[in-house]
């Protein structure tokens, strides 16, 4: 599983813009990367949809606000759906739903038997972390992998990986625009967990009383939403020179004689 818009904006910002098409160029080259890498049964892809609101924006009005894309990147992540399915895999887009829906979605779907891959640079996904999904976070490009399961999500946050919503709702998340809890950081907010176990409990306790319903909405804000809609999952062959035909179609040449020596 990968999150879409977090590798098509990596690729975007990694290569120049006088590179044509440079997000579907460096995405692709991602995507086949990983896939060479990890031999994968099926590939889904989760995509943001950009314009219009998810439930998390209609709650909190200052969530991810002062985000401002370039239109050369939007026109990208418009296209690079298709290219995705060109590939003959599985792309996940959906009116009020953002791509860490998806992956969560799929993470938890009971028609998947196989371990999980979660491909993606936001860390907000080591919830998804268990005995079954680990999660590929890039380092560098994607030359470089660090594969986070539990006990990595445990070195890194102090927390077990379905603690992760409780932390974020804690300690905030500046990328989001979360402020968390007055004077909470990273460490308290563990610490907080360690001893009471989730957030809802150290509100029933009587911590944080003034700002209880500010932080289960950051929560909230925070879970990812496995109830996203899924294209099925199923077993999958690349496809290869359709893939090669589609992206010359775009003027790639290059990279669509790349997709096609796959062939």
């Amino acid at each position: 599983m990968i999150d879409g818009d977090s590798f098509a904006h990596r690729a975007y910002h990694a290569l120049p813009k006088s590179i044509r098409l440079n997000a579907v160029v460096g995405f692709t080259n991602m995507l086949t990367q990983l896939w060479k890498a990890e031999e994968p049964d099926a590939v889904l892809v989760g995509w943001d949809t950009l314009s219009v609101p998810t439930y998390r924006h209609e709650a909190f009005a200052a969530y991810q606000s002062g985000r401002i894309f370039e239109d050369s990147i939007l026109e990208q992540l418009d296209v690079l759906p298709n290219v995705v399915r060109a590939c003959g895999f599985a792309a996940a887009k959906a009116d009020g739903y953002e791509a860490d829906d998806f992956l969560a979605a799929a993470a938890a779907a009971k028609t998947w038997p196989g371990d999980v891959l979660v491909a993606t640079s936001d860390r907000d996904a080591f919830q998804l972390v268990s005995d079954r999904v680990t999660v590929l976070q890039p380092t560098r490009g994607v030359s470089e992998i660090a594969r986070i399961g539990p006990a990595e999500v445990r070195e890194r946050y102090g927390v077990e990986p379905e603690q992760v919503p409780d932390l974020i709702a804690l300690r905030g998340d500046p990328s989001d625009k979360l402020p968390g809890a007055r004077g909470i950081g990273p460490k308290k907010a563990a610490d907080v967990l360690r001893e009471f176990g989730s957030l809802e409990a150290a509100l029933a306790a009587g911590r944080f009383a003034t700002e209880a319903e500010d932080l289960r909405l950051y929560r909230r804000i925070a879970a990812m939403d496995a109830s996203a809609p899924l294209p099925p999952l199923a077993p999958q062959s690349p496809t290869w020179v359709e893939a090669s035909t589609f992206v010359r179609g775009l003027g790639l040449n290059a990279l669509a004689d790349r997709l096609a020596s796959l062939a």
